[in-house]
């Protein structure tokens, strides 16, 4: 592809300084017009916030600025149009011209675009504003902790009976848990529960939990009327805590089964009891 032209690249210019002179016109009218409305707006507004003669006095104040500027616009526009009549702003008129045509050259690219008109001052919420916007806001709904759920010793000892072969392997147990394998491991070691190399039925070796080594799952603590071995209870049905100190019965585990003995007389036992 051949350079172009000296008379191409002056055409070109050319109409690509008109294209920038009609939209920097366009874009400064706009501000022109948009900025006079949005002083006309905070006057009215002022003139409408009072009442009575202070309603007036604003009016009149108004209708002074308005003529006191009308007259000192004119005056300047006289003087400005008598200095450049002369011929003595020449060089302003002259670097005015070269500051539009930069301008407009710079806007009559493909990809202008206008720069945006600043956020007005009194348009930046106050704090009152920003205190009822964050009220409003919804307050955010709690959500349910990541990750796997828990896994309860009962229902592991339950599981294992439910799939186990006898044994279970934990990828079964996880999958019937809805859970991962790492959280039945975890639940297993705290109940003291040994992780080993078991079969299932229709299934290879691999790491599971022996049928047969169930431990006992934890009690949520004795229930009235139960007597742990080793621990004193009452031989009567009132509860009152004014009961003498050798009133009670002391159950005691041996090979034979269990021996309980009279708290009141610790040389004499209720009886023997096989297990």
């Amino acid at each position: 592809m051949s350079a172009p032209t000296t008379a191409q690249w002056l055409r070109t210019a050319v109409d690509r300084v008109a294209v920038g002179s009609t939209r920097l016109a366009a874009d400064r009218g706009g501000r022109l017009i948009r900025g006079t409305h949005s002083r006309y707006t905070k006057v009215r507004a002022w003139v409408g916030e009072s009442r009575g003669f202070d309603k007036w006095l604003r009016v009149a104040l108004l209708v002074g600025a308005a003529l006191i500027a009308r007259a000192v616009g004119v005056a300047l526009a006289r003087w400005a149009y008598d200095r450049i009549q002369s011929g003595a702003w020449w060089h302003l008129l002259v670097a005015a011209a070269l500051a539009w045509t930069s301008a407009a050259y710079r806007a009559g690219r493909a990809d202008w675009q206008p720069t945006p008109d600043p956020a007005p001052a009194d348009a930046a919420p106050d704090g009152d504003e920003e205190a009822d916007a964050a009220e409003e806001q919804p307050e955010p709904t709690e959500q349910a902790p990541a990750g796997p759920p828990p896994v309860s010793p009962v229902a592991l000892i339950a599981a294992v009976r439910d799939i186990g072969t006898p044994h279970a392997q934990l990828r079964p147990l996880a999958e019937h848990l809805g859970t991962t394998t790492e959280v039945v491991r975890t639940v297993a070691a705290g109940m003291g529960w040994p992780v080993k190399d078991v079969r299932m039925k229709g299934r290879s070796s691999a790491a599971g939990l022996r049928g047969d080594e169930i431990p006992s799952p934890p009690s949520a603590g004795p229930s009235p009327g139960v007597v742990g071995a080793g621990q004193p209870a009452d031989d009567n049905d009132d509860d009152t805590s004014g009961e003498g100190p050798g009133e009670g019965v002391r159950v005691v585990r041996t090979d034979g089964g269990l021996i309980v003995y009279d708290l009141a007389d610790t040389h004499r036992r209720r009886g023997t009891v096989r297990a």
